[in-house]
C-alpha cells in the first residue's frame, strides 16, 4: 500500500511490471509464495516515479474491462473481448457472441442496472435493452409468433456491430459452424460454460432433438413463476403444434412430441421440488430449505443449477436438460461447520455423506456436504427453532 496517495502511480507500475514477480522470485522460489515474502521486495522509489510520469502524464486510467467476466464490464457488444484490453484491436468473436446473446436475454452487468464503482459511474441505457427478450426465455426455434433466436440474434448484432462478417464471428469463436442456427444448438452453451468459468447463466435447456424444443434461458430471471411459463405456456405451445403436425401425419412430428412431453414432465417435477429435483442450500436451517423451485440468486449457480443436472438425461449424460455438462460437482467442500442444532442441520451430524433425508448421528461432525437431498415432507415437517 502507498505511504502517500501520490507514490500511488510509482507502486502500480512496479507491482503490474515483469520486475516485481523478478524481484520477489529471488528471495522466495516456491511454488506458493508466502504474503510476508511480497513486501521484502526492494522498491526504488524515485526510478518508478520517472516510469509512471513517462508512462501515465495525466494520471492512471480509470477502471476499465472489455472482459464480460468481470464486473466492470460496460455490456458492450462492440468491446467484448477475453483479453480486458481496452485498446486491443484483436477482438474475439467468442465474447462479442456470448455478450450479444446475454443481452438479447435480458442479462445486464452491474453498472447498466445502476450499481457504480470507484471511478466508475453507473451507464445509461445503450439502445440495446429494446431488443431484449421480456421474461429471458429465447426459443431457438419459431413460437409464439416469435422469431427463431438466430433472427433475433442477427438484429440485435446489426444494431451493435453495424456490418458484420458472420462466419467470420463464428470463426473467431473457434467455430466449426457456419451460421448462427448450428452455432446456437450445437456450440453456445458449452462455450458459454467455458467463457464464465463453468457457473453458466445462461441456460440451453432442450429435449434432446436437434429439430426440437430448445431455449436458452436468462437464469436470473428464471424464478418460479417464468419457470411456469416455460414449461406450460411456451412448451405447450410447442406441444400444441407437434400434436396438430402428428394428426396431419408430418415427417418426426410423432417423436417431436414425445420428446417434448417428456421435457415437460422433467420441469413440472423441478416446479414441484420432490427429491432428487430439489434445490439444497447446506447454510440455510431445514425450515428455510426451498420447497420447489424457489431459488435464491444469493445461493449461487453450483447449487440451483442441481435440478437441471439431476433431472433425466434427455441426450448427454450427467447433463440432464441442458445441451452440455458445465463442469459442476457437488462434493463437500474444505472445512467444518461450527455445531448447528440438529433439527435443524442434521446434515452437519453426519459422518458419512448424507443421501436424502438424513437424520444425523449422535454427535455434531460438521462437514460441509452438498450433495444432500430432501424430500418435501420432511421440509414441510420441519419446525423453525
Amino acid at each position: 500500500m502507498p505511504l502517500k496517495d501520490e507514490y500511488l502511480p510509482a507502486v502500480y507500475c512496479f507491482v503490474t511490471s515483469g520486475e516485481y514477480s523478478r524481484e520477489a522470485r529471488k528471495i522466495n522460489q516456491k511454488v506458493q509464495v508466502a504474503a510476508g515474502t511480497l513486501d521484502k521486495v526492494p522498491f526504488d522509489l524515485a526510478h518508478w516515479q520517472k516510469v509512471a510520469a513517462e508512462k501515465y502524464p495525466h494520471g492512471l486510467p480509470k477502471p476499465f474491462s472489455s472482459d464480460p467476466t468481470q464486473w466492470l464490464f460496460n455490456g458492450s457488444v462492440a468491446r467484448a473481448s477475453r483479453s480486458g484490453s481496452e485498446n486491443d484491436p484483436d477482438r474475439d468473436g467468442l465474447a462479442t457472441l456470448q455478450v450479444a446473446v446475454a443481452r438479447l436475454c435480458g442479462y445486464q452487468w452491474p453498472r447498466q442496472t445502476g450499481s457504480s464503482f470507484p471511478d466508475c459511474p453507473a451507464l445509461a441505457p445503450d439502445g440495446l435493452e429494446k431488443l431484449a427478450d421480456d421474461d429471458g426465455i429465447v426459443c431457438l426455434p419459431p413460437i409464439n409468433r416469435e422469431q427463431p433466436a438466430a433472427a433475433r440474434l442477427r438484429a440485435l448484432l446489426a444494431v451493435a456491430l453495424g456490418t458484420y462478417d458472420e462466419k467470420a464471428l463464428l470463426a473467431a469463436t473457434g467455430s466449426k459452424n457456419t451460421n448462427l442456427e448450428d452455432w446456437l444448438r450445437d456450440e453456445f452453451f458449452e462455450q458459454h460454460c467455458a467463457l464464465f468459468h463453468q457457473r453458466p447463466f445462461l441456460w440451453h435447456i432442450w429435449d434432446g432433438m436437434k429439430d426440437g424444443f430448445a431455449a436458452i434461458v436468462n437464469y436470473h430471471r428464471l424464478d418460479n413463476t417464468t419457470l411456469q411459463k416455460l414449461t406450460y405456456t411456451t412448451l405447450g405451445n410447442w406441444i400444441h403444434t407437434q400434436e396438430s403436425d402428428a394428426k396431419a401425419d408430418k415427417p418426426g412430428a410423432a417423436e417431436r412430441l414425445a420428446a417434448a412431453q417428456s421435457l415437460q414432465q422433467e420441469l413440472i417435477r423441478i416446479l414441484e421440488g420432490e427429491a432428487p429435483y430439489d434445490i439444497f442450500v447446506r447454510w440455510k436451517a431445514l425450515s428455510c430449505q426451498s420447497k420447489g423451485w424457489h431459488p435464491d440468486l444469493n445461493d449461487g449457480v453450483r447449487l440451483n443449477i442441481r435440478p437441471f443436472l439431476t433431472a433425466r438425461d434427455v441426450a448427454k449424460k450427467g447433463a440432464g436438460l441442458l445441451r452440455a455438462k458445465p463442469n459442476i460437482k457437488w462434493d463437500k467442500d474444505r472445512g467444518k461447520e461450527p455445531e448447528r442444532p440438529k433439527a435443524d442441520y442434521p446434515w452437519f451430524w453426519c459422518e458419512q455423506e448424507p443421501t436424502t433425508d438424513p437424520a444425523g448421528g449422535k454427535a455434531p461432525v460438521g462437514n460441509r456436504w452438498n450433495d444432500v437431498h430432501l424430500t418435501l415432507e420432511m421440509k414441510r415437517n420441519a419446525i423453525p427453532s
